[in-house]
C-alpha cells in the first residue's frame, strides 16, 4: 500500500513557477514509476509527466515539454514536478500517482496506476 500526499499548489500569474511536492508512504517507493497527471473541470484526467524508478527514463505531454521537469529523490520519498512559464490552460487539479509498470506506452494512461494522491489546485491567472 502506497499512500499520496500532494503539496505546492496556488494561484499564480501567467508566466510564474510553481513547484509541486508529492510525499509517499511505505519502504517501497523506489519501486514504482511515478507520473503527474491533471484535470480541468469538465475534461479528462490527462497526463502530464513520468519518472521511471531510479529516473531513468522521464516522459512528458507534448503540452508541457520544455516548461515542466519532474524529478524524484528516493531517499525522500517524494517526486517533485517543477512547472515554469505557466499558461492558464495549465489550470486544473494536479494528481500525483504510483504505478509498478515502467513501458512508455503504459504510463501515460491513468489507468495503469494503483495508487493516487487527493489532488492540489492550480490556478492561473492570465
Amino acid at each position: 500500500q502506497v499512500q499520496l500526499v500532494e503539496s505546492g499548489g496556488g494561484l499564480v500569474q501567467a508566466g510564474d513557477s510553481l513547484r509541486l511536492s508529492c510525499a509517499a508512504s511505505g519502504r517501497t517507493f523506489n519501486r514504482y514509476t511515478m507520473g503527474w497527471f491533471r484535470q480541468a473541470p469538465g475534461k479528462e484526467r490527462e497526463f502530464v509527466a513520468a519518472i521511471t524508478r531510479n529516473g531513468g527514463n522521464i516522459y512528458y505531454a507534448d503540452s508541457v515539454k520544455g516548461r515542466f521537469t519532474i524529478s524524484r529523490d528516493n531517499a525522500k520519498n517524494t517526486v517533485y514536478l517543477q512547472m515554469n512559464s505557466l499558461k492558464p490552460e495549465d489550470t486544473a487539479v494536479y494528481y500525483c500517482a504510483a504505478t509498478l509498470t515502467s513501458m512508455r506506452g503504459a504510463v501515460v494512461a491513468p489507468n495503469s496506476y494503483d495508487y493516487w494522491g487527493q489532488g492540489t489546485q492550480v490556478t492561473v491567472s492570465s
